[in-house]
C-alpha cells in the first residue's frame, strides 16, 4: 500500500526539518489525511539557508510556522505537467502561490527540484528554498 505524504516525506530521510516543523504545527494528521494535497516540501538543505534562528523562532510560535507550512500546501493533485499551465496556484493558508517555467518549474523564489513524488493522498514536489507567505 503507498504511503501518505508525510510517511512518504519521513522515509526520504531528507526532510528532517520539515516532518519537525508538520509535528510542532500540528498538521500531521491534516497531510497524513485523505487529501488529496499537493506539497512543495523544502528539504533539510532548504531549511538550512534561513537566515540563523529563523527555525528555532518559527519553531516557538506554532500558528506563524502554520502559516508558513500551508503556503507549501496546494489543495488537489497538481503534477509537473499541470503546473506549467499556471501562473499562480491557491495554498491552504489562503494566498496565491506565484508559478513559472523558466529554466525549470519555480514557485515562488523555490525552484522545483524533483517532481511528481507519488503519495496515496497527493504528491510531492521538492523544492529548494522555504516559500514564506507575505507579512512572515
Amino acid at each position: 500500500m503507498q504511503k501518505n505524504i508525510v510517511e512518504t516525506a519521513r522515509d526520504a530521510g531528507t526532510f528532517t526539518t520539515l516532518i519537525a516543523a508538520i509535528d510542532r504545527a500540528g498538521l500531521e494528521s491534516t497531510l497524513a489525511g485523505e487529501g488529496p494535497f499537493t506539497v512543495f516540501a523544502p528539504s533539510d538543505e532548504a531549511f538550512a539557508q534561513l537566515p540563523d534562528g529563523t527555525v528555532d523562532s518559527l519553531l516557538a510560535e506554532p500558528a506563524k510556522l502554520a502559516q508558513v507550512l500551508t503556503y507549501h500546501v496546494v489543495p488537489g493533485r497538481v503534477t509537473a505537467a499541470d503546473v506549467v499551465g499556471l501562473t499562480t496556484a491557491p495554498t491552504v493558508n489562503g494566498e496565491e502561490l506565484p508559478v513559472s517555467v523558466d529554466g525549470g518549474i519555480h514557485v515562488d523564489a523555490a525552484r522545483v527540484n524533483s517532481a511528481d513524488i507519488e503519495a496515496s493522498n497527493g504528491i510531492i514536489h521538492v523544492v529548494d528554498r522555504v516559500l514564506l507567505p507575505a507579512g512572515i
